[in-house]
């Protein structure tokens, strides 16, 4: 195999086509519209699942190899292109969680360092906090990653490749067939060939199957964020509670999300949104009441079933890949999921067991 097409630019799409660049193949990525610029640059970035206990083993497989590599994945860009993802260690705090009992055990059980922390010691730690929380755990090594940079260093590193093609702004309508075997794809400015076709088109994945009579459980859940302006040094570590999280950036921004709602591919920001993510921010951090409010966004994530991706060859369309479908987790497991995709393509031994995410059984 010496040419792939990749359809998607997210992260996954990206680093889906770094991945198999630096084994030596010649990669086309394609891009219906800007890289990088649907849900990976809306999401907030933090380096776990938001509750990583409540998601199978699959999930937790992809999680924790990928939370082990982000550093590594964030100083190989810096150096490569001079722009920091920012992968910042900031640990994160659950607060008065219903299950922390089951949050422990898992902890225990996958040898992950989540504690029990008296809130005393929460509130010394994140003065800006709000007073009434009575119980909380702690991850003390959890990082959130700038997801935009990520987007951008990633975006030049793949510049940086001689063998790789760019092609933004060119949405891919269907498949190039022949004889049951799929040889590329369709785009308004002509058919793109090449041996081997993955589509990492996030939300967008289940419709561009459909073209085939390939039903891919992958649907749009629209996700809402807000973005304020503090001190640098207002918000130490990460927050969650009720279902809703602040993230801190180095430069003092603050990201608290997110809504999670099925409005089909409309991702118009809503007042109604708004007032929710800012009621719930002032609930965890009252001082925000008075900060600044630099943003208000909207993306969409690729539902699926359990939040399982999609890795792996599509039966009965030789040629045909998927990378897709991670849910609320495709940052967290971008890493992961792209070198196991790249593994299973070149014929290398996979770095996990592949079965979970495997397209065979779970297609209609």
């Amino acid at each position: 195999m010496e040419n792939a097409v990749v359809v998607g630019g997210g992260v996954v799409g990206m680093l889906s086509a770094y991945r198999l660049a630096q084994a030596g193949l010649k990669v086309l990525l394609l891009e219906a519209g800007g890289l990088g610029r649907e849900s990976s640059w809306a999401g907030g970035g933090i380096v776990s699942p938001l509750y990583p206990w409540r998601y199978s083993s699959a999930v937790t497989a992809l999680a924790h190899w990928s939370q082990d590599f982000y550093p590594r994945l964030g100083e190989q860009l810096l150096a490569e292109t001079g722009i920091d993802p920012e992968v910042h260690v900031t640990g994160l705090y659950w607060l008065d969680l219903e299950d922390e009992a089951q949050a422990l055990d898992w902890a225990r059980r996958e040898g992950r360092p989540l504690q029990r922390v008296e809130m005393a010691a929460v509130q010394r730690a994140v003065p800006a906090l709000a007073g009434g929380f009575t119980h909380a755990v702690q991850m003390a090594g959890v990082a959130n990653v700038r997801n935009p940079r990520l987007v951008k260093a990633l975006r030049a590193a793949l510049l940086n490749l001689p063998n790789v093609t760019l092609r933004e702004q060119c949405a891919v309508s269907g498949f190039v067939l022949e004889k049951g075997r799929v040889r590329g794809v369709v785009t308004a400015e002509g058919e793109m060939r090449g041996d081997c076709v993955v589509v990492a088109s996030g939300a967008w994945s289940g419709e561009l199957l459909k073209g085939l009579g390939v039903e891919l459980p992958v649907e749009p859940v629209k996700g809402q964020m807000i973005l304020y302006k503090c001190a640098e040094d207002f918000l130490p570590s990460m927050v969650l509670a009720k279902g809703r999280y602040a993230i801190p950036r180095r430069d003092g921004h603050i990201l608290v999300g997110s809504t999670l709602e099925r409005a089909g591919f409309d991702k118009t920001p809503t007042p109604a949104a708004l007032a929710s993510l800012q009621a719930s921010a002032e609930a965890l951090l009252p001082a925000l009441a008075e900060a600044e409010r630099v943003g208000h966004w909207a993306g969409l994530r690729p539902g699926s079933p359990e939040g399982i991706p999609f890795i792996g060859a599509v039966p009965g369309y030789e040629g045909l890949w998927l990378n897709c479908g991670h849910y609320r987790n495709g940052l967290v497991l971008a890493p992961a999921s792209c070198q196991l995709l790249a593994d299973l393509l070149l014929g290398r031994t996979p770095i996990i067991d592949p079965a979970p995410y495997a397209p065979a059984g779970r297609l209609g």
